[in-house]
C-alpha cells in the first residue's frame, strides 16, 4: 500500500468532511466568474467536486495518484485515471488542485507540475489551487490525533520542521469478524511529507500568471491561501 493509498484508506477517520465541503463551495463560487465547460480535477480524491461541477453541466475529468481513490471514482461512473497530469490528453477551460495538492510537491516537482498544468489549459483557461500558510502548518497541521471505529484505529502524528510537515499515519484494520474470537489487526504505517511554499514562488512563473491570491480561514485564522492563475 503506497502512502497515498494509506491516506485514502484513512481519510474518513480524519474528520475533514466539513472542511472539504467548504473548499468545494469556495472553488465553485470562484469558477462562476468564468465560462467553464470543461474541467480537470487534479488530486480528485473520491470525485466529490467533479460531481458538483457535473451537476452544473461541466464536463469533468479527474486524476489522482492514489489507485484507491481512482477506483472509487470509476465505481461512481466518473472519468478518472491514476496518472500524472502531464499524461492527460486534451485541454480544459479550468484546472483545479483542491486541498493542499501543491503542498505535496517539493520545489522542483512543483515547478514541473505547474508547467504541465499550463499545457492543459485552453488559452483563456484558469487554474485554481490552495496552499497552507506557515500558520496553517504550525498552528493547525502539527500535532497528534487519533480516531477509531469498530473495525479501524488510526493515529496521526505530524511534525513541522525545516519548512516541511512530516505526517506519520498508523492504521490498524481488524481482520477477523468471528464472534467470541480475539480480534486480529493488520498494521499499516507510512509517512507523508508536505512542503511549505512561499508566495514569491508563484509570482515569477514563466508559464502561468498569478492573477489573484486570497488568504482565508479554514480551521484557524489565515491558515490557507487560494491562488488563481491564468495561462501566459
Amino acid at each position: 500500500m503506497t502512502n497515498l493509498d494509506l491516506y485514502a484508506k484513512s481519510e474518513h477517520l480524519l474528520g475533514i468532511e466539513e472542511s472539504t465541503e467548504a473548499l468545494y463551495d469556495l472553488y465553485r463560487s470562484e469558477l462562476d466568474a468564468y465560462s467553464v465547460k470543461s474541467l480537470l480535477d487534479i488530486g480528485c480524491g473520491r470525485g466529490g467536486f467533479m460531481q458538483r461541477m457535473i451537476s452544473d453541466g461541466v464536463t469533468c475529468k479527474g486524476v489522482d495518484l492514489s489507485g484507491v481513490m481512482v477506483e472509487e471514482c470509476k465505481e461512481q461512473g466518473l472519468d478518472a485515471e491514476c496518472i500524472d497530469v502531464s499524461e492527460v490528453d486534451g485541454k480544459f477551460d479550468a484546472v483545479v488542485a483542491i486541498f493542499d495538492v501543491l503542498n505535496f510537491l517539493n520545489h522542483d516537482e512543483l515547478i514541473r507540475f505547474l508547467d504541465a498544468v499550463s499545457h492543459k489549459l485552453n488559452d483563456e483557461g484558469v487554474f485554481i489551487a490552495d496552499i497552507n500558510t506557515l500558520l496553517g502548518f504550525r498552528d493547525v497541521a502539527e500535532g497528534t490525533m487519533s480516531s477509531e471505529n469498530e473495525k479501524e484505529f488510526l493515529v496521526v502524528d505530524a511534525v513541522f520542521e525545516d519548512e516541511k510537515l512530516y505526517t506519520k499515519f498508523t492504521l490498524f484494520l481488524k481482520e477477523n469478524e468471528e464472534k467470541n474470537s480475539d480480534a486480529k489487526y493488520t498494521k499499516y504505517q507510512d509517512t507523508i511529507i508536505q512542503y511549505f511554499h512561499k508566495l514569491k514562488t508563484f509570482e515569477k512563473l514563466s508559464s502561468l500568471k498569478l492573477v489573484d491570491k486570497q488568504t482565508f480561514s479554514l480551521y484557524e485564522p489565515k491558515d490557507k491561501t487560494l491562488l488563481i492563475f491564468k495561462k501566459r
